[in-house]
């Protein structure tokens, strides 16, 4: 089984007589609608429609090919797949034989995907042909000398390596080969943290199912949800809040999209009849934009019922123009890919509405408020937020030193988010960690500071946030050059990080060049001095 940090003894037991841990897998989520009715719509991918039966039959395919090349229980996946229905077939595959797979982002690059290999060393990879690290077979071959025993390629022409192919050409699992135990890693979720080395998160099957059980109640999720899957489909958003997952639950129905550009998502919706959509705020920003831009778009929308706005700042003024200029209800969602999920009700007054991000779903979630002395806050004060809870991990996967400074004593978990708390709902008003939230995207500065260091001009960067009305926030990099280096442009410092292999959102929006940077009285760089730099400038 693969390592984690599990829920002490009494914890676990409480969950499951309170009935939050049920020890059903996550593929329990097919087999049931398999089994209740397995000819419903299960995903809308462009002209391609799949039943609950044909999801089942693929993802069978798939995992009785796997699991007769010797992949089971212990081993891992590296998956990186566009939003195609794809994605999801191979993520039930690799559930019904115990693989626990990463699911990188499609935007991620080399410096990403390589990072993710080093750390959970997969014996399988499966990708796809039109990302650029895969169109030819140069970092395929890298990841084959680092163990990985089987690649499939989404687009690829080899039957022995084409993911189509194997997903249409199964057999029967062999005796044996099932999913893992409920209380065990199903899978690893994506921190956003603010390090420079990318963290994963183990997710058991009975937290993450429960998360998703509980969501689908909240978000009044039924069979006759259909649902606009445009956001990436490996976020954890995406996935559980309701998600993807919640909808399979409630046996609705999942329309891909390949990003939320409002024009084409509007006549996804309107052809598909979507009813529900989860969105980050810039991409709410530009479906405001379209219809203000032609009021006759909003007709486009009639059937959708309800949007989902979670995973950065949301404006309140920007928030109380979703029903007004897009003609469905709104429902504010603060989650984690570590746990927590917090939730305005469909029920709430309109002023938690538009003002909260909501509270939390479990009655056994806990939640602590504290100032810089580790001390409890009263309700109406920001501080920083701590929770443990039946669906919020235990520890990042082999991160020790990291735990340590993440969790206390209690097992309560710092998120770095500074929040108020008022009448049970939350408010985010700030980060404490050293992070940028690009649109949704977390960046963490020391990881692009430590990369622009690298380069033989540059002795010294600072990555800090500067506010932006579309994004929320873009990245500014602050550089001090060796002396008699020459000038250097943003194109040059963008290319090199490029090839480098940094995912394109991570490149800083600005670049600005001082003598030397700003340090606090203990001597760090006082990023404080160049936010408020950047606010001046703006003004």
């Amino acid at each position: 089984m693969i390592e984690f940090n599990p829920w002490p003894h009494d914890l676990a037991q409480h969950y499951r007589k309170a009935g939050y841990w049920i020890d059903q897998p996550l593929s329990h989520i097919l087999d049931a609608q398999l089994a209740a009715n397995p000819q419903a719509e299960a995903l809308v991918c462009g002209s391609r429609r799949l039943s609950y039966a044909d999801l089942d039959r693929q993802s069978r395919n798939l995992a009785a090919r796997l699991a007769l090349c010797g992949l089971g229980h212990g081993d891992t996946a590296l998956v990186q797949l566009p939003n195609v229905a794809e994605f999801f077939v191979t993520f039930f595959a690799l559930l019904r034989i115990g693989v626990a797979p990463v699911n990188a982002l499609f935007s991620h690059r080399r410096l990403e995907l390589t990072e993710y290999a080093r750390q959970i060393q997969p014996r399988v990879v499966i990708a796809a042909r039109e990302h650029e690290l895969f169109r030819d077979d140069t970092f395929a071959d890298e990841l084959r000398a680092g163990g990985v025993a089987q690649l499939l390629l989404l687009g690829e022409d080899d039957p022995e390596r084409s993911l189509t192919h194997w997903l249409t050409h199964g057999g029967d699992l062999p005796d044996g080969a099932g999913p893992t135990p409920a209380d065990q890693v199903a899978f690893f979720q994506l921190s956003g943290g603010s390090t420079g080395t990318p963290k994963l998160i183990p997710r058991t099957h009975n937290d993450y199912d429960y998360s998703i059980r509980a969501s689908v109640g909240i978000c009044g999720v039924t069979s006759a949800t259909r649902f606009l899957c445009a956001l990436p489909a490996a976020h954890n958003f995406t996935m559980s809040s309701p998600g993807t997952l919640g909808v399979f639950h409630a046996g609705g129905a999942v329309v891909m999209a390949p990003s939320p550009e409002p024009l084409s998502c509007f006549e996804i919706v309107a052809r598909e009849h979507v009813t529900m959509v989860p969105l980050v705020p810039p991409a709410v920003a530009l479906w405001l934009r379209a219809v203000e831009e032609d009021p006759s778009r909003r007709t486009m929308l009639g059937s959708l019922d309800l949007m989902l706005v979670g995973g950065a700042s949301f404006a309140e003024a920007t928030a109380r123009r979703v029903p007004e200029l897009l003609g469905c209800r709104l429902q504010q969602v603060f989650g984690m890919a570590e746990g927590l999920v917090n939730y305005t009700r469909l029920d709430d007054p309109a002023e938690v509405i538009f003002t909260m991000q909501g509270r939390p779903i479990s009655p056994d979630d806990e939640i602590r408020i504290v100032d810089e002395d580790g001390d409890d806050v009263p309700d109406g004060t920001p501080g920083a937020l701590a929770t443990r809870g039946p669906y919020t991990f235990r520890g990042y996967y082999r991160s020790p030193e990291h735990n340590a400074q993440a969790f206390d004593s209690e097992g309560f978990y710092y998120s770095g988010d500074v929040v108020v708390r008022q009448g049970g709902n939350l408010r985010v008003v700030g980060r404490i960690k050293d992070q940028i939230n690009r649109g949704g995207e977390k960046i963490a500065a020391e990881e692009i500071e430590n990369l622009l260091v690298r380069f033989p001009d540059i002795t010294h960067a600072a990555l800090v946030a500067a506010p932006d009305a579309h994004l929320g926030e873009k990245s500014c990099a602050f550089l001090v050059l060796r002396e008699g280096a020459g000038k250097l442009s943003p194109p040059t410092l963008r290319r090199y990080l490029l090839e480098l292999g940094v995912a394109e959102y991570k490149l800083p929006d600005r670049f600005r060049f001082l003598p030397e940077l700003p340090l606090t009285a203990v001597g760090k760089i006082d990023k404080r001095r160049l936010r408020d730099s950047l606010a001046t400038e703006t003004a």
